[in-house]
């Protein structure tokens, strides 16, 4: 008894150090954003469904409105949710919050380097040389066009060689979209069945499910607890391995490398590591090759394929939409190789692409994002330095922007006449100054992928399975994916 009355003089001892060394400041002096009232040390970790942390957040949007604020560990994160609040931050005031938070885990993985997870003058020169290179190798031009179509006949062959038999396509989905995003950073594609192709496929696929485990968020929160360790070993070996491959490959690029004939993006970062020799800023050093080639496979991989893996299960779902996506494809298309112009004739494809992207709603929380300078939002005070997290969810299903936002339902993005409306809560790249800067590719191979495949094949349940039994609920991720599912793709007459 006696002892127990020691210990808690202890604790009540250290936590009052703790508020004296201003360990949680109070906040609410200042107008800051209201939010559940913390626990000293884990703060409002308790709160949260650590596996879809998303859940947590748009609950507590409903209780305080669209500003709020938890705190995770010692950390204060302000939560933006709800179309008007996310669009006046992210695109009003762009810049204030232009920003990355610095992450434990990424900034172990990329140092600062590279661009998706970069800060101030070097995230700038990183993503306008990503941009323009992007742009220079093909990104909504002719030559990628070619690419994405070469590359559908091989997706298109590999799933008819199944022969109508049950599938789980999101491996070779996964490969082909792959592809393309090699085809930009090295100027060649791989055939799907090249082990060291596998293998960097395998490895981001990996990552992207590590880096959303429970143990990794806890590590983000309390980077000093060493046993948290042992949650990155895995990801940091994959980033080794992954760097490895790089290096051997623009190792090979150097030898040959003509300034004015450059076939790819790499080749672009090296003419400039030479250019740059002679300058003291030096950003192109090959630490931000490493990092940026890793961003943007993984960036160009991971969010495309899930999208398409959406979309397929969502037309096993909704066999009706399937057939009038057909149908569709066969007025404007027929039997040609579908190409991006006829986008613009075919509205109900397209809206229905983009209901896809709309309801899979694969980064709910965006990335995150941080203040670059003091910042009032809806009457709120936020400080510099601020983590913040665009609820990227809600805007995807805000109420006051769209009709039926729980349901899978094309119309969203069509008019009267049956014509594309422009949503401007559709912000599945986010928005602002780190708006996902492959969109234009994105788009591309979303609707040729997506309608090549639909042109050639009826996409239906496994035999036994009825699309009641379909499953529309996500797998844990760092991004929403759908739970493993299988497909019979029988080839259309």
């Amino acid at each position: 008894h006696h002892s127990t009355s020691i210990v808690l003089v202890l604790i009540v001892a250290f936590l009052s150090i703790l508020k004296t060394a201003g360990f949680w400041n109070n906040d609410r002096r200042q107008n800051f954003p209201p939010g559940p009232r913390p626990l000293p040390i884990i703060g409002n970790l308790l709160l949260f469904d650590l596996k879809r942390p998303y859940r947590t957040y748009l609950e507590l949007s409903k209780k305080y409105g669209p500003v709020f604020s938890v705190q995770m560990g010692h950390r204060k994160v302000v939560v933006i949710s709800g179309y008007e609040t996310v669009k006046e931050a992210l695109v009003n005031q762009a810049d204030a919050f232009a920003e990355r938070p610095k992450i434990p885990i990424f900034e172990d993985l990329t140092k600062g380097n590279g661009v998706v997870f970069a800060h101030g003058e070097n995230w700038k020169v990183m993503r306008r040389f990503t941009l323009t290179a992007l742009r220079d190798f093909g990104m909504g031009k002719k030559a990628i066009e070619d690419r994405i179509v070469e590359e559908y006949g091989h997706l298109a062959e590999s799933i008819a060689s199944q022969e109508g038999n049950p599938i789980d396509a999101s491996k070779i989905i996964n490969a082909a979209v792959a592809n393309i995003i090699v085809s930009i950073l090295l100027g060649k594609r791989f055939d799907y069945k090249d082990p060291r192709f596998v293998r960097l496929v395998t490895m981001t696929n990996e990552n992207m499910r590590l880096a959303g485990k429970p143990l990794v968020t806890m590590y983000n929160i309390f980077p000093y607890l060493g046993f948290l360790l042992r949650a990155n070993k895995a990801l940091l070996r994959n980033r080794d391995e992954f760097h490895d491959f790089v290096r051997v490959t623009f190792v090979e690029y150097l030898k040959n490398l003509d300034k004015n004939d450059q076939r790819s993006f790499i080749d672009a970062f090296l003419v400039k590591q030479q250019e740059e020799k002679s300058t003291t800023n030096g950003y192109f050093h090959n630490g931000n090759l490493l990092s940026l080639v890793s961003n943007l496979f993984t960036a160009g991989v991971e969010t495309i394929s899930t999208t398409l893996n959406w979309g397929f299960l969502l037309m096993l779902k909704y066999p009706e939409i399937q057939k009038k996506v057909q149908d569709e494809i066969e007025q404007v298309i027929g039997s040609n190789p579908p190409r991006i112009e006829h986008r613009a004739q075919m509205p109900y494809t397209d809206a229905v692409i983009h209901e896809i992207q709309r309801y899979a709603n694969i980064l709910p929380l965006d990335l995150p994002h941080e203040t670059a300078a003091d910042v009032t939002l809806q009457g709120y005070f936020i400080p510099k330095g601020t983590y913040i997290i665009p609820l990227l969810t809600s805007v995807l299903k805000d109420e006051s922007q769209w009709e039926k936002p729980d349901m899978f339902y094309p119309e969203h993005f069509l008019d009267a006449n049956g014509k594309l409306v422009k949503k401007d809560a559709f912000m599945p790249f986010s928005a602002g100054r780190r708006i996902c800067a492959g969109e234009t590719l994105a788009k591309m191979e979303l609707f040729l992928f997506f309608t090549s495949l639909l042109q050639r094949f009826n996409f239906l349940p496994p035999p036994g399975v009825s699309n009641s039994d379909l499953d529309l609920s996500p797998a844990v991720s760092f991004n929403v994916i759908p739970k493993p599912y299988k497909m019979c793709a029988v080839a259309r007459s």
